[in-house]
């Protein structure tokens, strides 16, 4: 166990700050330790290597097998997603429909007023705890919030943001979507509107 924990860091700590996934991806929410939800992620979605995961963080507390699996998740590699099979039932031509050749930003929790770019993002030292303000913090607990501008958080911690800022961030930077997690969401949206910001959650008995 601990030759694996010393294998995980040291992979982790190689990555750059801003890491390029290559499409097809399963992009998943907040797993929060719930293993029997996880290994419903993999009846869906497929095991590895057979399909490509990007899992955005909190993978551990709250669920049950917290502490008996909390690491083990942020581990996991897949390779190339079958096209024939998404091809044949009509999802890869929907996803062409929908998002093109989009550049889709994932994070955890939300934008930062002291982040414009991409290179920002790279640039921080996250071989660190998280400190409770700042721009570390704030893409870990900032919220997207139905008002346009920066507000402070109910979290005590990050920010909340409106669509105008998400709007301003993309273009910028040359995305098309920002896709995060960190929040229950109680209905799925197929086909978020272009620059408003997509809340990814899987986790069907996820608590706040």
């Amino acid at each position: 166990m601990f030759w694996e924990a010393y294998k995980a860091k040291e992979i982790l700590t190689k990555e750059s700050n801003v890491q390029e996934v290559r499409c097809p991806v399963t992009v998943c929410g907040d797993v929060h330790g719930q293993f029997h939800d996880l290994m419903e992620l993999f009846r869906i979605g497929g095991k590895s290597p057979d399909t490509n995961y990007l899992f955005m963080g909190d993978y551990v507390d709250r669920g049950y097998y917290s502490v008996r699996y909390p690491k083990r998740i942020t581990i996991l590699r897949g390779n190339h997603e079958s096209r024939q099979i998404t091809q044949v039932y009509g999802f890869y031509d929907e996803c062409l429909r929908k998002y093109g050749n989009a550049n889709i930003f994932c994070l955890h929790g939300g934008l930062s007023p002291s982040i414009d770019t991409l290179d920002h993002i790279r640039a921080l030292d996250r071989l660190q705890e998280v400190p409770h303000e700042g721009p570390m913090c704030d893409l870990l607990w900032s919220d997207p919030d139905d008002r346009g501008g920066w507000g402070i958080s109910p979290r005590g911690a990050g920010y909340t943001f409106g669509q105008d800022i998400s709007e301003t961030f993309n273009h910028a930077n040359g995305l098309t979507l920002v896709s995060r997690a960190h929040q229950l969401v109680m209905e799925f949206d197929p086909a978020p509107r272009r620059g408003e910001p997509h809340v990814t959650r899987r986790t069907p008995d996820y608590f706040l």
